[in-house]
């Protein structure tokens, strides 16, 4: 019975791929990972809580002495928190989830299917998407609660999310293929982590670019989460946002291109056995 699976998959990697035939696939693998999720909420509460400590942290520890006011810095950092909020769902459990899956044989279940060698991947990435939706709105949820208005529309602040969004799932293609090419869930998880911290904080997202040094000005200049954090904040605040707004979605079409092919890659030949 395998074996006859596994013939009739190998047959199919061996025709023209057909992207409907694809795209089916893909959202019933995802409409499983959403399965998972909703019998483990406990994968939520990475993506819930830890920006939630992050926005009431800085604002209470760090708010009078930047802004000389809790709210005003509220006002300043939450922008900033809301794109973290996305990435952080994509990077911490992604790539682990996958990795997971993969140790535990799962991957070699899909193997013996007669569906494209993407579609577990794209399964994966699509179902775990519900977590940067339920992070944005209990992130922002907390912030209303602590005080913070949007004073643009409604309109651009969910353009504002929907953009935080679309990075955090390019971006989740980092760890992606960071689960398919290591086998170690720890060092995934690790690798991840130090991904992260660079991404996000090293930004204008906590204190103004001005009162950095020069080196960390420099790399604030080139990092992408600052072009995302810049459009967050003119979405929800007010300001222009057309230049950053187009600089994000390049950086995250470059993201999706260049992470999804290698992890696709990669997948390829560990599926088929190769180093």
């Amino acid at each position: 019975m395998i074996e006859t699976s596994t013939h009739h998959s190998t047959e199919t990697a061996g025709r023209p791929a057909d992207p409907w035939r694809n795209a089916r696939h893909s959202l019933i693998l995802a409409r499983r990972s959403l399965v998972k999720t909703r019998r483990n909420p406990g994968e939520l509460i990475d993506a819930l809580l830890l920006p939630v400590v992050f926005l009431l942290m800085f604002v209470y520890l760090f708010g009078g002495a930047v802004a000389g006011s809790t709210s005003e810095y509220l006002q300043y950092v939450f922008p900033g928190i809301l794109i973290m909020t996305t990435v952080l769902a994509g990077l911490l459990a992604t790539g682990l989830n996958i990795s997971i899956d993969i140790k535990k044989g799962v991957f070699d279940r899909f193997r013996s299917l007669p569906i494209s060698r993407s579609a577990p991947l794209i399964g994966s990435v699509l179902g775990d998407a519900v977590r940067y939706v339920v992070a944005v709105v209990t992130v922002f949820a907390v912030a209303y609660a602590m005080g913070f208005r949007v004073e643009t529309s409604l309109v651009s602040a969910i353009g504002a999310s929907a953009l935080g969004i679309t990075l955090g799932f390019c971006l989740s293609w980092l760890t992606v293929l960071i689960g398919v090419a290591i086998r170690q869930e720890t060092v995934v998880t690790s690798v991840a982590f130090l991904g992260i911290f660079p991404l996000t904080f090293g930004t204008d997202m906590v204190a103004p670019k001005e009162t950095m040094p020069g080196w960390l000005q420099a790399w604030v200049d080139v990092n992408p989460m600052t072009h995302a954090m810049e459009a967050s904040r003119g979405l929800l605040l007010g300001g222009p946002v057309a230049e950053s707004v187009t600089a994000t979605l390049v950086w995250s079409a470059g993201f999706l291109v260049v992470f999804g092919v290698l992890a696709t890659h990669v997948y390829r030949r560990r599926a088929t056995g190769q180093r």
